[in-house]
């Protein structure tokens, strides 16, 4: 038996996809792959977030929690991020970056997550909430839960669940 013979279980069909597929991204090159999210604007007053990153997840939020848009929460998760630990702002970057690129890995496309139209948005993260890539199942949960949390932490939200705040009250300030 050849070592060549294991091959015989991918089809060709599937064998050139996968060629096709490293060629292009080989010819693209990574700043062709840069080039695809296009230009952020630059957002004063961040501690953490790039504007790219920034970008990215302000339009997730928008899927997370749709009625959020008066509410900041990429910039109430930058600043959460400046009293983290290293290691995990750079795991929290590197999943904004899986979800900012997750359309080209996973779905195939020319397009970045931030450049998709907002239904294509939703369906492409509800996608990861039940992907059989356990990462992508997991990354998607981290980013929804926290969003929320940040989200229901705002007194401006409480109107909309019936919440009419903490029962003990911080001093007013004179």
């Amino acid at each position: 038996m050849s070592g060549l013979d294991g091959l015989s279980i991918v089809s060709r069909r599937r064998m050139l996809k996968l060629g096709l597929g490293a060629g292009g991204l080989l010819l693209m090159g990574g700043g062709g792959l840069f080039a695809l999210r296009g230009s952020a604007p630059g957002v004063a007053g961040l501690r953490i977030l790039t504007g790219h990153e920034y970008r990215t997840l302000s339009r997730l939020a928008e899927v997370v929690v749709p009625g959020s848009l008066p509410l900041d929460l990429a910039r109430a998760f930058d600043h959460f991020l400046a009293d983290e630990p290293p290691w995990n702002i750079a795991d929290l970057k590197r999943a904004l970056f899986l979800i900012e690129f997750g359309p080209i890995v996973f779905d195939h496309r020319l397009t970045t997550f931030s450049n998709l139209a907002p239904d294509e948005r939703l369906a492409h993260f509800k996608g990861w909430q039940v992907a059989s890539l356990e990462l992508r199942r997991v990354v998607s949960n981290a980013f929804r839960r926290f969003l929320l949390l940040v989200f229901y932490d705002q007194p401006s939200s409480w109107a909309q669940i019936g919440y009419d705040g903490p029962l003990i009250r911080p001093a007013e300030a004179k």
